[in-house]
């Protein structure tokens, strides 16, 4: 028998709900999860080697930038109504209060770094697009296992112009920030 396939429309969330559900304590206030395109995404437990070079990178980061742009570490930024991800570093304009009135928003952010151990195929195919069609300057994605960086600059039309692969990244300037070096070399 053939059953025809059914297109069913999907239920997606804004963020005002997800926080929502949240306070109402549907989603637990430790759930390692992030809102994209209005669905709620679960993360994988970070392993021992993602956590040791999110710490070894974000020394290196905060020397770097000083003054010149907060670092969030593993915090969200807002994407539209429907998307707040929680890249593992987000290199954001200064702010007086630290972003404590809202997350940052696509033109705060001057560049997003995601260490991917075990999610490089998420990161590269639904996360990078995503920065894209918000017109973020600059995105790169640590490849651990490969042990290659791919940097991803110029979005124009939903899609970096500019994409490159790196083997051994040293020092990185952000196009946003060119006086700025993030030493890499030894992290991958």
């Amino acid at each position: 028998m053939n059953i025809p396939e059914i297109e069913l429309a999907r239920h997606r969330l804004t963020v005002d709900e997800y926080y929502r559900m949240a306070e109402l304590g549907i989603l637990a206030p430790d759930a390692r999860v992030e809102l994209i395109e209005g669905e709620i995404i679960d993360m994988p437990p970070q392993g021992s080697r993602h956590a040791a070079i999110v710490s070894r990178l974000n020394a290196r980061i905060v020397t770097a930038t000083g003054s010149a742009a907060i670092v969030r570490c593993q915090m969200p930024i807002r994407l539209g109504a429907r998307s707040e991800p929680e890249p593992d570093f987000a290199i954001v304009k200064p702010d007086e209060l630290h972003y404590a009135r809202a997350h940052p928003v696509a033109d705060e952010v001057l560049l997003l770094i995601e260490i991917s151990h075990n999610t490089i195929n998420y990161d590269r195919h639904v996360k990078i697009p995503l920065y894209a069609r918000h017109a973020i300057l600059e995105a790169w994605v640590i490849d651990v296992e490969a042990r290659r960086l791919h940097l991803c600059r110029n979005p124009r039309a939903g899609s970096y112009r500019d994409v490159s692969v790196l083997d051994r990244p040293a020092n990185l300037c952000p196009v946003s920030l060119p006086s700025l070096a993030i030493d890499l070399s030894g992290i991958i």
